[in-house]
């Protein structure tokens, strides 16, 4: 497609920048803007539509239909010619409007004695903002060189729609990044917080999109391509013998040298922009292609998504120093690594992902530091500014974008219910766990990183019942040493004292890919190489995590724990492993542990019904509730469609734990119950009555937890649970929330 004449694209550019610039209302800026685009493209009419919602456009202004429709007529994304503009993001070129496919006749704008038609999306970065259209009585279809210098002009109009250009009155004219917005995701840690936004990735803010100097933002647009070039060179230099890794900057590398890519920017730059509007032009067009492409269309145009903001950087010098973090964080990304996340320090509120699954490194790490974090939330990076004010309610997986006094008000009165409950928990932090009736509980904490092992004092909890060992070998870029880990593992010994540490092996696979690990294509990675199976493959680093276990014991008691095992011989095998491995110590001299207990985790259903030496064999047992339950009712608990249609109190489920719990007691396998559920309060007393007297969750919820139980009959709300189970009761839950409430 070739440009317009640069001279006459510029002179309306340079007109379109002294509308701007003029102390004009918004209302009446816009109405300014209609009437040059419509001079300046010979036709009757122009008009602007603007966003009220997501699914909602407003005409705004209009040179030549009926004024006194103006923020009267309103349709939905997709109704219409207008609708299916701002739908596909593309342009719509008529010559007979009213006999396109998609017309819809609005009778108050009087359009119908206008034959052409041509609207193009105002987007920015995969935001729609709205549409821009120009319509005339001659039936006549725009020219290349036309559809180009109104998709130049909307360009530079959507760069001020964010700089709050037209704002004025009403829901479409209010400025962006101004309104109050509410993101609805899905919860990956609860919780609730308040703070300032601090995105991980700051936005670009291009201030002028116009020049009158071609030949200079070609050069600089040159210059800047040849940085990137060279920097993507030296990416591929790096990777060099490792073809996975070769492969995937190769494709990176083609892009940016790309000629067409280049040369469609010099183009924008000729029609009148700087080389950053223009470089953000042809990715606003890039990210549009990929909300609508195949998956695999979208993994390459993402890649040119990428090259685009690192050339942006290059141009404006924005966002390489991300500033110094506020005292009240939220963080707000696309998505974020385990070890990025740890690098910005547990000062952070919350955390806000656009992307994300429950199962995430950046979810386990949220979960260790016991802050909010939602995921999901889409289109809040886009929406989002560093500073603004944010509220994050994670038990609802709701997160509030500037929100009005009246918002604030009522959060603030859950924040303070919250702090009353702490402090309510607190004052029983050091009171043993024993119900009404008489039975001890044990509450435990997970853990994951050095950082979390100051909370096991506050938090009341009487030990680390999961010490997650995979996310010292997620935050590094090669396999972690065996005096490394030997030297950690020997330090969370240290801050627990007295207290019993179990460390679960490396857990890896699925959601949990290491950096350095070939990844694996596997149709359903969940239940695929995972875990213990890629232990008992890789031997090596089996052999060296647990010689590393056995040195950080050093003569003290150490609990060793097997995670997702399906099969006994599985856990056969790796303990076997493990005691050649204390074979191997003592013949070197090393000490040895002063008493080694050796445990599996219950993740899959088969394991309930395993044969009876499996139970005999294994020190403990504990029940991975995450897995479990999953795998129990074939949900996949990183789908939101599916994960909450299962109820952990659902009769069936609780038979399972039942079972297990039976079994244990007929070898005297000690049992406790792992996982997110141990941390809610009424599951944690359903799991008590059916049986299981050790429970380890996130150290949050052990005052919540404890809080209960202290209170509890374990008895009756056994009879309670068996009543409903007789009575036919899918789930147990609404007889025991009676119960309670008749408490």
């Amino acid at each position: 497609m070739s440009a317009p004449k640069d001279s006459d694209s510029r002179k309306l550019l340079r007109r379109l920048q002294a509308v701007m610039a003029e102390a004009a209302a918004g209302q009446e800026r816009l109405d300014r803007i209609v009437t040059l685009v419509a001079s300046s493209m010979a036709t009757e009419v122009c008009s602007i539509y603007l966003h009220r919602d997501d699914q909602t456009l407003e005409l705004c202004a209009t040179r030549g239909l009926n004024p006194d429709a103006v923020h009267v007529t309103r349709m939905r994304v997709g109704e219409g010619l207008v609708g299916s503009v701002a739908r596909r993001r593309a342009p719509i070129n008529t010559a007979d409007a009213p006999s396109t496919k998609g017309f819809r006749y609005m009778p108050e704008t009087g359009e119908e004695v206008y034959s052409s038609f041509l609207g193009v999306p105002l987007q920015r970065l995969g935001e729609r903002l709205g549409v821009l259209v120009v319509q005339s009585k001659d039936a006549r279809e725009f020219s290349d060189d036309e559809v180009y210098a109104l998709e130049v002009v909307a360009m530079v109009l959507a760069e001020m729609t964010e700089l709050g250009a037209f704002t004025g009155e009403g829901e479409a004219l209010k400025p962006r990044h101004r309104q109050q917005v509410l993101f609805r995701g899905v919860t990956g840690q609860e919780g609730a917080t308040e703070g300032v936004v601090h995105l991980h990735d700051p936005r670009v803010v291009i201030s002028n999109p116009v020049s009158d100097d071609p030949e200079g933002e070609k050069v600089r647009l040159n210059e800047a391509v040849d940085k990137l070039r060279l920097s993507v060179d030296r990416m591929l230099t790096q990777a060099s013998g490792d073809r996975e890794q070769e492969e995937v900057i190769e494709a990176f590398r083609m892009f940016a040298y790309s000629r067409s890519w280049l040369r469609r920017m010099e183009e924008d730059i000729n029609a009148g922009l700087t080389a950053e509007a223009a470089v953000e032009k042809e990715q606003t067009v890039a990210r549009a292609r990929m909300a609508r492409a195949d998956p695999y269309l979208r993994d390459r145009l993402a890649d040119l998504d990428d090259l685009s903001n690192r050339l942006l950087r290059m141009l404006t010098g924005q966002g390489r120093d991300r500033g110094t973090l506020p005292d009240n964080a939220v963080l707000v990304a696309r998505n974020i690594g385990p070890g990025e996340l740890l690098e910005y320090g547990r000062t952070l509120r919350g955390v806000v992902l656009e992307d994300g699954s429950v199962g995430s490194h950046a979810a386990v790490v949220a979960r260790a530091w016991a802050i909010p974090l939602v995921i999901q939330a889409r289109g809040i990076v886009t929406e989002a500014l560093s500073g603004d004010r944010i509220l994050v309610d994670g038990d609802q997986g709701v997160v509030h974008l500037r929100p009005d006094d009246m918002v604030r008000s009522a959060f603030g009165e859950k924040l303070a219910m919250a702090e009353r409950a702490q402090q309510r928990y607190a004052s029983i932090r050091d009171t043993d766990c024993v119900t009404e009736d008489g039975h001890r509980i044990e509450l435990m904490m997970n853990a994951g990183l050095m950082a979390d092992l100051p909370s096991l004092p506050t938090s009341g909890a009487q030990g680390v019942g999961l010490f997650r060992t995979e996310l010292q070998f997620l935050t590094r870029n090669k396999v972690p040493k065996r005096g490394e880990l030997a030297t950690l593992y020997s330090g969370v010994m240290d801050a627990a004292g007295d207290k019993p540490v179990v460390f679960r092996t490396l857990d890896i696979g699925s959601d949990k890919v290491l950096p350095y690990m070939k990844a694996t294509e596997e149709p359903n990675p969940a239940l695929g190489w995972r875990a213990i199976r890629v232990g008992l493959d890789k031997k090596g680093v089996m052999r060296m995590q647990l010689q590393a276990l056995l040195r950080a014991a050093n003569g003290r008691p150490l609990r060793v724990m097997f995670p997702f095992v399906a099969q006994m011989e599985e856990f056969l095998e790796a303990r076997a492993h493990l005691l050649n491995e204390v074979h191997r110590e003592k013949s070197l001299g090393h000490a040895l542990p002063e008493s080694l207990s050796v445990g599996s985790m219950l993740e899959t259903p088969s394991m309930a019904f395993a044969p009876r030496k499996f139970f005999e064999e294994a020190d403990f047992i504990s029940i991975g509730g995450n897995d479990l339950k999953q795998f129990f009712f074939a949900a996949d608990r990183e789908n939101e469609r599916v994960r909450r249609r299962y109820d952990t109190l659902n009769v069936s489920y609780l038979s399972l734990l039942d079972k297990i719990v039976s079994r244990c007691a007929e070898t005297k396998t000690p049992v406790s119950f792992c996982g997110e559920d141990a941390g809610r309060p009424v599951e944690a007393l359903c799991f008590a009555a059916m049986g299981l007297r050790c429970l380890s969750m996130r150290p949050a919820s052990i005052g919540p937890v404890k809080n209960m139980l202290l209170k509890a009959d374990l008895g009756e709300v056994r009879r309670v649970i068996e009543t409903a189970r007789e009575a036919g009761d899918q789930t147990v839950r609404p007889a025991v929330m009676d119960y309670l409430r008749a408490r």
